[in-house]
């Protein structure tokens, strides 16, 4: 009876507190009440509750307090009592309301305070999107700061650090994220602040969550498709940043093989709307393609699939720097003599760049396949002997030709039998089965067609190189398209995910997706076990398991 007594006078002695200081019209006079009501913050649940109100509602008239106030308020927000701790929170921004010089502060507590739930997790994310409403700016910088490194914080608490980072990453991306239009005014100033906030936290940052983080910027107006190409070339240079493409490159670090080809593929849209690929291609040419063969069979296909799509927007001096890289290789799978076993979808990748190289600088293969293509340029070389180059790689075509009729002619005569099957097929599993089988050769078919049309005009001494898009490479969607003749033509809608064979990695899928739908699909698998993923450490270890697993089949 007497703790109820004394909780009863502890609560009436708050409410005497507020109503002297409503009354006062000098609230500063009543130093006294609100000292009271500080001190009252270690009574009872109710008394606790009630002092939770009031500290900040009177907080602007003592300033000499605050700290004494803003202390005792945080030790609530750790109370053992949830209708306590959840009640505090409730009060944190208006401490912000009329002092905002400590909302940075508020901020930070609140971020920390991300890591609990229900019922007290809502209201720390109420309180957040009421200071980010109030002042979006310094929000927005005290919510980043959490996603700098963890590695300088204290030792035994890095894991505890690893979760606020994480629950303060998931608050960006559900909460700010999808509020951007709202949020980000003035637009043209906090579209520059959170992208420069973006850049700063990128050092360290999962695979997963660069994509995030990349999908969010192309979503700002700042970077929309009227963007001039200064911006285009900055998305870029923030990719390049986070390829290592001033390190040397290891052929043993798997890692970083999944990295570059991660990120090209993401650049490639942005090499479509003018970026350069210059430090993409000079990495290809002076790192990556000397050492080839060493690199894992599995991820071969990957990087020339790249290399292809990337050899449509090289520019004049890229492509003669890659060109000659490009024709060893192609000599590498175009085998001399006619064998079983070949991977027609690399000669596909190699013949498409070739074309889009030699169409930009086209005197370069005078040398490499013993052309005659006159320019006026003394690189034309014409006044040496390259018979041997052009016999070597024309009898090379031939074979490769033939190979591909051959395997065109067995995967039509399969088609028919796939046909039958599926008549005969009685399950759904079976139908299924017998479906991509047939998906698989048309992606063989298309991939041997497109061999067989790029070959042909390089019999010629002096080949007219396809350097459009003429040519759908077979792992791309085909989308048709209407032209005055009436006719359709088959073009590749530059950014779709390419489609993987389960049968030997390669080929089209009928279930063909955007890459960046697949980018979010990533993430948000990555997420859902975020805390889990990141116990490799993250940066560079982010990035692994990114590969789309292509082995080396025939297609």
């Amino acid at each position: 009876m007497a703790g109820a007594a004394d909780d009863s006078s502890d609560i009436e002695k708050l409410y005497e507190f507020g109503e002297r200081l409503n009354e006062a019209k000098d609230k500063s006079q009543n130093k006294s009440d609100y000292e009271g009501i500080i001190a009252a913050a270690n009574g009872s649940v109710k008394a606790k509750q009630l002092a939770a109100q009031m500290i900040p509602k009177f907080f602007k008239f003592f300033p000499e307090l605050s700290d004494r106030a803003l202390d005792r308020q945080m030790d609530l927000c750790v109370d053992e009592d949830i209708a306590v701790r959840v009640q505090t929170i409730r009060g944190l921004p208006l401490f912000c309301k009329d002092t905002p010089e400590h909302l940075e502060k508020i901020v930070d507590v609140l971020a920390q305070l991300l890591i609990a739930e229900n019922k007290e997790r809502d209201a720390v994310h109420k309180a957040l999107m009421s200071l980010l409403r109030q002042d979006v700016k310094t929000s927005l910088t005290a919510l980043f700061k959490h996603l700098g490194s963890t590695e300088d914080r204290n030792s035994e608490d890095g894991s505890a650090w690893e979760s606020i980072r994480d629950k303060v990453l998931y608050f960006i991306r559900d909460k700010v994220f999808p509020l951007k239009e709202e949020l980000l005014k003035p637009k043209d100033e906090m579209e520059r602040h959170i992208t420069n906030l973006v850049k700063q936290n990128l050092h360290d940052v999962t695979g997963a969550e660069f994509i995030l983080f990349m999908d969010f910027l192309k979503s700002l107006s700042l970077f929309g498709q009227n963007a001039p190409v200064e911006r285009v070339q900055e998305l870029v240079e923030i990719i390049e940043g986070q390829t290592d493409l001033d390190a040397q490159f290891d052929v043993s670090d798997v890692d970083h093989i999944l990295r570059f080809i991660s990120c090209l593929e993401m650049a490639l849209p942005f090499f479509k709307r003018g970026a350069s690929s210059n430090k993409f291609v000079s990495y290809l040419a002076k790192q990556i393609i000397p050492v080839f063969d060493k690199i894992p069979e599995e991820r071969k296909l990957d990087l020339l699939k790249n290399l292809a799509e990337c050899s449509l927007y090289a520019k004049p001096q890229d492509s003669r720097l890659l060109l000659p890289s490009v024709v060893q290789l192609l000599k590498i799978y175009m085998v001399r003599r006619k064998i079983e076993e070949i991977n027609f979808t690399c000669i596909e990748c190699l013949l498409y760049a070739l074309h889009h190289l030699a169409s930009k600088t086209p005197n370069v293969t005078n040398s490499l396949c013993g052309y005659k293509i006159v320019t006026g340029q003394p690189s034309d070389r014409l006044g040496e002997d390259f018979s041997e180059q052009y016999k070597d790689f024309t009898e090379r075509l031939s074979i490769i030709e033939d190979l591909a009729k051959a395997m065109n002619k067995k995967l039509t005569q399969g088609m028919a039998e796939h046909n039958k099957a599926m008549t005969a097929a009685k399950t759904e599993e079976e139908k299924e089965a017998i479906k991509k089988q047939k998906q698989n050769a048309t992606a063989g078919q298309r991939t041997c067609n497109n061999i067989l049309a790029m070959a042909q005009p390089l019999h010629s001494k002096a080949p007219s190189f396809i350097g459009d898009q003429k040519i759908s490479l077979s792992w791309k969607e085909v989308t048709k398209v209407a032209v005055p003749s009436a006719s359709t033509t088959a073009t590749t809608t530059i950014g779709k995910k390419r489609a993987a064979n389960p049968a030997n990695g390669s080929g089209a899928n009928a279930t063909k997706k955007g890459r960046g739908g697949v980018q979010n699909q990533l993430v948000n698998r990555a997420f859902e076990g975020l805390s889990g993923a990141t116990t490799g450490g993250r940066g560079r270890g982010g990035w692994r398991g990114r590969g789309r697993g292509r082995g080396r089949g025939r297609f």
